[in-house]
């Protein structure tokens, strides 16, 4: 059987090869473009199951291609791993915010940059894997574990997989309260690095997509999070 298709993006000839030889010599089918205009013009004449997306870009750099991405509505559940020479928290920190569900900082292992592409691709396919496939209602929220959809007030809200991971984890027990550590375990796998600030972004995030219900994720101090028990219908 085929190997899911990913598009790499990424300037750096030296970089570009590298990352495609490793992913061809696993089997993935790989695509490449140089830019993000090369990018999201690809990406409207192929459909993929990933992208990997370099932060420093030509023109139109890595977050705008990522910003773009999550507007279009095809592309908006397809893992993106972001690719960043810089180490600083805040460019990871914005990755996220854009919608982006991983990111690895150069100069990375091809085996580890694997691991992260095969973890991805396993989150991003458990709405076909037949796992849980009724849907989960609390109050005005409902959650369609098979579509991989939510709905707030019968209107459909558009999450990323990392958003969506997280709002399953969290109303799979109304009321318990999670640590960040159990988030990232229960969204991500175990032993993946990554810092506090990363969730609380995630929640930034999803809290605002809920709209009015979005008060319904508490933090609890000192702890991690918690969705209310009891949501209003």
């Amino acid at each position: 059987m085929a190997k899911e298709k990913i598009l790499l993006v990424e300037d750096a000839e030296d970089i570009l090869e590298l990352v495609r030889y490793h992913l061809a010599k696993e089997g993935y089918q790989v695509s490449c473009a140089r830019s993000g205009e090369e990018a999201l013009n690809a990406v409207r004449q192929t459909s993929f199951d990933l992208i990997l997306l370099d932060l420093m870009l030509p023109g139109l750099d890595g977050l705008e291609v990522c910003r773009r991405l999550r507007r279009d509505a095809a592309m908006a559940h397809v893992p993106v791993i972001m690719l960043t020479a810089k180490s600083e928290e805040t460019d990871m920190v914005v990755g996220l915010e854009l919608g982006a569900d991983d990111y690895v900082t150069k100069p990375f292992s091809p085996r580890v940059l694997t691991a992260r592409i095969r973890a991805a691709l396993r989150r991003a396919q458990q709405k076909d894997d037949g796992e849980q496939a009724d849907i989960l209602s609390i109050g005005a929220l409902q959650i369609d574990r098979s579509r991989y959809e939510v709905c707030v007030k019968g209107e459909l809200v558009r999450l990323t997989a990392t958003e969506f991971g997280i709002l399953l984890c969290l109303t799979k027990r109304p009321g318990w309260v999670f640590s960040r550590y159990q988030i990232v375990e229960a969204v991500r796998g175990e032993d993946y690095s990554v810092t506090d600030r990363a969730v609380d972004v995630q929640i930034v995030g999803l809290r605002k997509k809920l709209g009015e219900l979005g008060h319904y994720i508490e933090t609890v101090r000192g702890v991690g999070y918690r969705f209310q028990a009891q949501a209003e219908a």
